[in-house]
C-alpha cells in the first residue's frame, strides 16, 4: 500500500467476539523546504489578492450592510398575505393553499358574512415555526393573494411567536368591497385581525391537527 510502512495484522477482541483487524503504519515523510515555500506563496498570493481588491471579498458584513443587502429573486424566506394601498387582500378562503400545504403549515378559518351570509376569510394562520417555504401554497392560490419575502430577520425567544395571522381583517376580498360605493357599508363588512388574535398559541388555544392520544382505562382483573 502506498504511503505506510507496513501493515501488522492481528486479532481484538470488541464486545465479546475476537475479530481481525490490520494496523497500518504511516510513513515518515518530512516536508522538503520548496514544498514549505510553494504552500506558503499560495497563501501570500491569496492574502495580498484580497487586501489589494477587497471589493472582490464574498463575506457580507452583516448587519452592518443590512440597507445594502440584495438577494437573488427566488430567495424566500417569510409568508406574506398581499394587501393593497387599501388595506384589502384577495384571499376568498377558498383553502386550496392549505390543502397544498405538505406539512399543514397553514390553517385557514372561515367565518359566515356580516352581510350576505357567504363564507368569508376570518384568520389566515401561518405556523412559521414548521413552514418548508416550500412555495406550494404561493403557486396554488389562483387570486394571488400571498407572496414570498425577503424578511429574513424572524428570530424569537419565544416559539409561540412563530405562529401569527396573515391576514389584516376578516371580511371578503378586494373585489367585493371595491365594488361595494357605501363605505359604512363597507365599513360593517370589515372586522380588523391582530397578528396574534384568536387560536393562536400566544392564546394557549391553538390545539394541533393530531388529536391526543389517550390511554384506556385499565380493567379491573378477577382476584
Amino acid at each position: 500500500m502506498s504511503g505506510f510502512k507496513d501493515i501488522e495484522r492481528k486479532q481484538m477482541t470488541l464486545g465479546g467476539k475476537s475479530i481481525p483487524v490490520a494496523v497500518v503504519r504511516p510513513l515518515d515523510r518530512a516536508p522538503s523546504a520548496p514544498s514549505v515555500l510553494a504552500g506558503l506563496a499560495r497563501g501570500m498570493r491569496l492574502t495580498l489578492g484580497v487586501f489589494l481588491r477587497p471589493w472582490k471579498v464574498v463575506t457580507r458584513q452583516y448587519p452592518e450592510n443590512r440597507q445594502t443587502l440584495r438577494f437573488p429573486p427566488r430567495y424566500r424566506a417569510m409568508l406574506t398575505m398581499i394587501h393593497d394601498s387599501q388595506g384589502f387582500h384577495r384571499c376568498t378562503a377558498c383553502k386550496l393553499c392549505e390543502k397544498a400545504c405538505p406539512n399543514g403549515s397553514i390553517r385557514v378559518i372561515t367565518r359566515k358574512g356580516l352581510i350576505d351570509g357567504v363564507n368569508k376569510l376570518d384568520q389566515y394562520i401561518w405556523r412559521m415555526d414548521s413552514c418548508m417555504l416550500c412555495n406550494a401554497c404561493v403557486q396554488a392560490c389562483p387570486f394571488a393573494a400571498l407572496r414570498m419575502t425577503h424578511q429574513f430577520e424572524n428570530a424569537v425567544y419565544d416559539r409561540r411567536l412563530l405562529v401569527f395571522n396573515l391576514n389584516q381583517y376578516a371580511g371578503p376580498p378586494a373585489k367585493v368591497l371595491s365594488a361595494e360605493p357605501d363605505t359604512g357599508r363597507r365599513r360593517q363588512m370589515m372586522e380588523p385581525r391582530g397578528r396574534y388574535e384568536g387560536p393562536l398559541p400566544i392564546n394557549e388555544s391553538l390545539r394541533p391537527a393530531v388529536s391526543e392520544v389517550k390511554d384506556a382505562p385499565a380493567k379491573d382483573t378477577p382476584a
